[in-house]
């Protein structure tokens, strides 16, 4: 089975054992908190995944570092993972974890470069708009890329919308040289 198959059927797993369970905040909370870890430590992760480390030893790494943090229930979970063999999985687990969560939520992720900072109220109405545009709760992560020169482009999924003045010269650059213009 492939490792991304894989990671999506524990974390669908372990999100409907955690809606069935009435645990589903805790869940969430306590794997934000081990994704915050395993980001923060190179080593943790290189363990993890390691080979030559046997599902006991893993186990026991698990508890003595998440224990505090994971919660019974949780735990459990991790304490499965080692055992099937897949804990070096755990960061994309997660990940999957909380795509399944958004996509329960209507959620998507949107990424927004723009040429310059937007105000708040630019950025407020931007995300109002491709909220209206999608259908769903927008969650943006705003960057600034001066090479943009002007405008902004937007990442949903895999689509770009690409209104930036850049693109828009490139394209002027383009019709040029076709003699189309």
């Amino acid at each position: 089975m492939s490792s991304l198959i894989a990671s999506r059927r524990y974390a669908w797993a372990l999100l409907s054992a955690a809606e069935e369970g009435q645990f589903l905040d805790q869940a969430t909370d306590a794997l934000n908190s081990i994704k915050e870890t395993l980001a923060n430590s190179r080593d943790l992760v290189h363990v993890l995944r390691s080979p030559l480390i046997n599902g006991d030893k893993k186990t026991h790494i698990l508890e003595e570092v998440f224990k505090e943090i994971a919660g019974e229930k949780v735990m459990i979970f991790l304490r499965l993972l080692a055992h099937k063999k897949r804990a070096g999985q755990l960061p994309e687990i997660i990940g999957e974890y909380q795509k399944l969560l958004d996509e329960k939520n209507g959620v998507i992720n949107v990424s927004i470069n723009s040429a310059v900072m937007l105000s708040d109220e630019q950025a407020k109405d931007l995300v109002n708009k491709l909220a209206n545009y999608t259908g769903k709760k927008v969650r943006a992560k705003m960057k600034l890329e001066e090479a943009l020169l002007g405008g902004v482009t937007v990442k949903i999924e895999d689509t770009i919308i690409d209104g930036s003045v850049r693109h828009q010269l490139q394209m002027m650059k383009k019709f040029l040289l076709a003699g189309k213009l």
